[in-house]
């Protein structure tokens, strides 16, 4: 069986890390791994994740990137599993996410799990991600509208690889590893909702009010496109690299 790396990037999560971490745990094999980056909390969160005892974590405290983005670089960059699973610090597994995840990543490089979305009281706000993102993979579709969802990813250390290092002033981390699976392997949106997604004020990532209607961004249109065009630049830097490795 592959050996599978959870990695968890926290930051004053006391809140919900718990209830995370449980639900998490309770799927995986005595050999996988939980590698979780902390950016310096000055919360209850390191001793609510110690306070498990479970040998399988792996906490590195006492970081201080202040993004969450290089925070999840810095546990990506320790997972030695064959697959990797990204989680957010506050959402709710599903039961059977790892033993799906996990079989369908034996035919895919990546794949994207749907989820519910709920609020910071565990109340169904969203029912799928998926039905008002219109998710699925593709290059210029994503990079057009980004689908990747990174609490509902997983994939292979052929796309980790490819993805690492992240690009200095990269603006989103799930959008940036599902381009370049598209770029160098073959992705998977599955429609099983297998995470409760949620939403509270207190989110760490740039992702704007999601709603019934659609997703809000907090960017304006000009730094969306200049976003878009930095992408697009570190994609080529990356083939580039990549391509004159192999020859």
């Amino acid at each position: 069986m592959p050996k599978i790396s959870v990695c968890i990037a926290t930051y004053n999560g006391e809140k919900y890390i718990y209830q995370q971490l449980e639900s998490i745990l309770k799927q995986l094999k005595n050999n996988d791994e939980v590698i979780i980056s902390d950016d310096s909390s000055t919360d209850r969160t390191p001793q609510i994740i110690s306070d498990f005892k479970d040998d399988r974590i792996k906490i590195y405290p006492n970081n201080t990137f202040y993004s969450p983005i290089f925070n999840f670089e810095n546990a990506l960059n320790k997972a030695s599993g064959d697959l990797i699973f990204l989680s957010d610090q506050d959402d709710i597994w599903e039961g059977n996410k790892v033993e799906l995840i996990s079989q369908l990543l034996q035919k895919y490089d990546l794949v994207v799990s749907d989820c519910s979305i709920i609020d910071g009281e565990g109340k169904v706000t969203v029912d799928s991600f998926f039905k008002i993102r219109k998710s699925g993979k593709g290059l210029f579709k994503n990079l057009y509208k980004n689908t990747y969802l990174g609490c509902c990813m997983a994939f292979n250390q052929k796309i980790l690889k490819k993805a690492m290092p992240f690009p200095k002033s990269l603006p989103m981390h799930d959008m940036w590893i599902g381009l370049v699976c598209d770029l160098y392997g073959k992705s998977f949106f599955c429609d099983a909702k297998l995470i409760k997604y949620r939403r509270h004020s207190g989110n760490a990532t740039a992702a704007g009010k999601i709603t019934e209607s659609g997703l809000s961004s907090s960017f304006s249109k000009i730094v969306m496109i200049k976003i878009r065009l930095y992408l697009m630049t570190s994609l080529i830097t990356n083939w580039l690299r990549n391509r004159k490795a192999i020859t």
